[in-house]
């Protein structure tokens, strides 16, 4: 296992490669206006698959996610 941080554009860029197979995301709301996209480009194919969802604080939620093979 390798731990990566950073934004959307690296984790795109390993995505594109075939080199992730989970992603773990944490929300926390903020109002700041539209905000930016998560990832650069869409992630559409293969699709993401949601493993859990858990909340931290009542309002932090952390996300993971699959990817498929």
């Amino acid at each position: 296992m390798i731990w990566i941080v950073g934004g959307g554009d690296l984790a795109g860029q390993f995505y594109d490669r075939g080199l992730l197979d989970e992603l773990i995301i944490q929300v926390a709301p903020v109002t700041l206006g539209r905000g930016m996209p998560l990832f650069p480009r869409e992630v559409a194919s293969p699709p993401l698959r949601l493993v859990s969802a858990t909340t931290y604080g009542g309002i932090l939620v952390e996300l993971r996610y699959e990817v498929p093979r």
